[in-house]
């Protein structure tokens, strides 16, 4: 059976996309509600994860795939990107 354009939008009214309801920590930072904060890794006024380390632990990461892929003959990507710069 056939539906009409008004059975159709009615249908359809509830297909609207909604906007992300977020929380506000005390610095003013945005995050979703009912977990952990990334930027300060609180999560109900406990720190939960440590944002440093887990920052020290990335940059460490970073520079050791950089070393890899300088050692092997394959460009990181770095130089190419300071190229464009420099020319725009």
């Amino acid at each position: 059976m056939r539906r009409n354009r008004s059975q159709t939008a009615k249908r359809r009214s509830h297909h609207a996309l909604k906007g992300l309801r977020l929380a506000k920590d005390s610095a003013g930072n945005l995050y979703l509600p009912h977990r952990v904060n990334p930027t300060t890794g609180m999560y109900k006024g406990r720190v939960v994860i440590d944002v440093i380390a887990e920052k020290k632990r990335q940059s460490r990461r970073e520079k050791r795939r950089e070393k890899a892929l300088r050692e092997s003959g394959q460009e990181t990507g770095q130089k190419e990107e300071a190229d464009k710069s420099a020319a725009t």
